[in-house]
């Protein structure tokens, strides 16, 4: 695929997932979305109830990527002070001092972050869009690669805080965790029911081979005739009607937005990479259309009340819309 001066990084991304399925069992899609989010720079959001491994599958990538990860357990009381840092007085040298918080990472997980309240959700959107943070009146930019994996529970509502859309469209996917099938749930209580069970990994890629798998997926191919196809799709969640789909005419309030447009290109790209071709077909962008597109559109109250998903729009939409 690629010219044979370039690195061939499939096999170290096969021993990737093999490493991965060492701790984490059944979640091979999920393991391929947060490739996709680190080989892209993109931020995902998980979204699925309690005990899925969302938590365990991040922090096991991390270490199979030989990243600096740090957790934050969002709660009602964190403070943007405790995710970004903040200035501390030195009585010894009579100096502020900066403190960084754990957003100075490669990988930051936001464990359940619709706990905490909206002023320290909006602490993490400078970092997630500017690669940055301001402490006092000093800017200080992180590590790269950086990327905040956000985890939610989509049933309890109970003291939670929904984001807000602009920080839901900073997240470059969406990916909802089901349950596990029955195999894999039985391999999985027969791994944890073993109190040796040690889970360890190795690290298999580095931050340069992160790099360098990123400018190769640079250089994959997407046609013309597939870059208006993906407009089109966009398009299509703003104003059904025009596109054959007026039952959905009056239950879209907001379309994507053209982050939508450039998430999709680059997760399209990185899907064909994976799949160990230098160019786009169209199965790669219906592919991750759903998770680029699932959080970025929001429907009516009376969608909502008469049952109508953002999943059946999408499904709609891919149904309706031609590669012309």
């Amino acid at each position: 695929m690629q010219p044979t001066s370039a690195p061939d990084y499939r096999p170290l991304i096969r021993q990737a997932f093999a490493e991965m399925e060492k701790v984490v069992v059944g979640q091979r899609a999920l393991v391929n979305r947060l490739l996709i989010g680190v080989f892209t720079g993109g931020h995902i959001l998980l979204e699925g109830v309690p005990g899925l491994a969302k938590t365990l599958t991040v922090s096991t990538l991390a270490q199979v990527l030989h990243l600096h990860f740090q957790r934050v357990q969002f709660t009602p009381d964190l403070l943007p002070s405790d995710l970004v840092g903040t200035m501390i007085y030195n009585q010894n040298q009579s100096v502020f001092e900066v403190k960084k918080g754990p957003i100075f990472a490669n990988l930051v997980l936001a464990d359940e972050i619709n706990r905490s309240p909206a002023k320290v959700q909006s602490a993490l959107l400078e970092a997630m869009q500017e690669n940055q943070v301001t402490i006092g009146e000093t800017t200080y930019a992180l590590d790269r690669p950086f990327l905040v994996l956000a985890t939610q529970n989509p049933v309890e509502q109970e003291g939670t805080y929904p984001l807000p859309e602009a920080q839901v469209d900073r997240f470059m996917l969406k990916v909802h965790v089901d349950y596990l099938k029955k195999a894999d749930e039985l391999e999985v209580m027969r791994r944890m029911a073993n109190l040796g069970f040690q889970g360890d990994v190795r690290p298999v890629l580095t931050k340069e081979d992160i790099f360098g798998i990123r400018d190769q997926i640079n250089q994959v191919t997407i046609s013309d005739t597939l870059e208006k196809y993906l407009i089109e799709l966009v398009f299509a969640t703003r104003r059904p009607a025009d596109y054959d789909l007026p039952e959905f005419a009056q239950a879209v309030q907001f379309g994507a937005s053209p982050r939508a447009s450039i998430a999709l290109h680059r997760a399209a790209r990185a899907v064909a990479y994976l799949d160990g071709r230098d160019y786009v077909l169209p199965e790669d962008i219906k592919d991750v259309a759903e998770d680029v597109l699932n959080h970025r559109i929001l429907m009516t109250y009376e969608a909502e009340a008469d049952g109508i998903r953002t999943h059946d729009l999408i499904e709609a939409i891919l149904r309706k819309v031609p590669i012309s």
